[in-house]
């Protein structure tokens, strides 16, 4: 399992930063994906964050359909267990909150 918990790091690495919080809002707006962590809070701030930088975002009505890195990460995501799935939620976080 720890090679699949690579590739999601390294595929999420190599996204640009709309993409790492659309993946984001995907992850923690999801009933699918089950983290420890206040999903609300952290949804909200990476969803106001994102309507910052991408004016796109706020205006139309895409989802991460669109965008099949995200999506691709998304569905890595889900297969995953509820401990793996709160490593990959934490490592985007921190990745995320030096912006």
């Amino acid at each position: 399992m720890i090679q699949k918990i690579d590739l999601i790091m390294n595929t999420i690495k190599s996204m640009d930063i709309k993409n790492k919080l659309r993946l984001g809002v995907c992850i923690f707006s999801s009933s699918y994906i089950n983290t420890s962590y206040n999903k609300t809070q952290i949804f909200n701030k990476m969803d106001a964050k994102l309507k910052e930088i991408d004016k796109e975002y706020t205006i139309s009505f895409k989802g991460i359909e669109d965008h099949p890195i995200v999506l691709f990460a998304a569905s890595k995501i889900m297969e995953l267990s509820r401990e793996e799935q709160n490593r990959i939620a934490m490592y985007l976080v921190n990745i995320l909150s030096c912006i």
